[in-house]
């Protein structure tokens, strides 16, 4: 098998396909998105001043590295569509949480399985709870790492929008299979952060946590233990989403193809 970035994209395609034919699935996902980074890329490092020295580099997690594979696994439409009014998140996105998680958990497995059959090695890293839960820092961001791995953009809700929107979950890993990193977005992703015209995702967040420029992390994520409880016979559901269902970022890049300012690497704490 040839090591490339297209033979990892079939890869994880037919894996997301095959796995949302199961009969023990409820939701459905469209086609993943995938992006590669060099494991030396200097924002590696500055990710590491910028959140903290607890974050890890690639090198820190496998000797030898030389790329780090990224994926986004963009929701159904119906899923962010059932999240958008109420308090609480709604089932279907609850579900869709757990379920994604543990389809991410498993494509990461059969990558690595994958990688050692080229005859290269990889690690797995965990879809989500590797954070402190008092400063609410992670130790390995996705979301960081996939910005620089070149899959899209920050937005004013301080989470990742791609050419397929920010409703949906973001997976990597670290291998020494070389590969061609993809380059990063010259331009924004964000109606805001191009125009100032655009806070719906400020307006989505009943709870006050977000405002524009600050996300309050302890405010979020007290909503998100909320939501725990509310779903608790599902498994572990802490997350929300509501500021980022129904708003023009949700399924796409809402500023392509119009005029947007020039996007230097921004790495925020957050």
């Amino acid at each position: 098998m040839e090591p490339s970035i297209k033979t990892i994209q079939r890869l994880i395609e037919t894996f997301v396909r095959d796995y949302k034919n199961r009969p023990s699935i409820r939701s459905n996902w469209k086609t993943p998105l995938v992006a590669v980074a060099d494991a030396v890329d200097p924002l590696f490092r500055e990710l590491k001043r910028v959140v903290g020295p607890t974050h890890r580099v690639p090198h820190d997690l496998l000797a030898g590295a030389k790329s780090v594979i990224t994926f986004f696994v963009p929701f159904d439409h119906r899923i962010p569509k059932s999240n958008r009014d109420g308090r609480f998140s709604s089932k279907k996105w609850a579900q869709a949480y757990i379920e994604t998680n543990l389809l991410i958990t498993e494509l990461s497995r059969f990558l690595v399985q994958k990688t050692e059959e080229m005859g290269y090695i990889a690690t797995t890293i965990p879809p989500t709870h590797n954070f402190d839960k008092l400063k609410l820092l992670s130790d390995w961001s996705h979301k960081h790492v996939t910005y620089i791995a070149g899959l899209g953009d920050f937005g004013l809700h301080q989470m990742l929008i791609t050419e397929k929107g920010c409703c949906g979950r973001l997976g990597s890993l670290v291998t020494t299979l070389p590969l061609e990193p993809t380059k990063r977005p010259e331009k924004p992703f964000c109606l805001y952060r191009a125009n100032q015209r655009c806070q719906q995702c400020v307006n989505q967040c009943v709870f006050g946590a977000l405002e524009i420029g600050k996300l309050d992390r302890h405010r979020c994520y007290e909503i998100c233990i909320e939501n725990d409880q509310y779903h608790r016979e599902l498994g572990s559901t802490d997350i929300c989403g509501k500021c980022a269902c129904g708003i023009p970022c949700s399924f796409t890049n809402p500023v392509k193809d119009r005029k947007g300012g020039p996007c230097p690497p921004r790495l925020t704490h957050s």
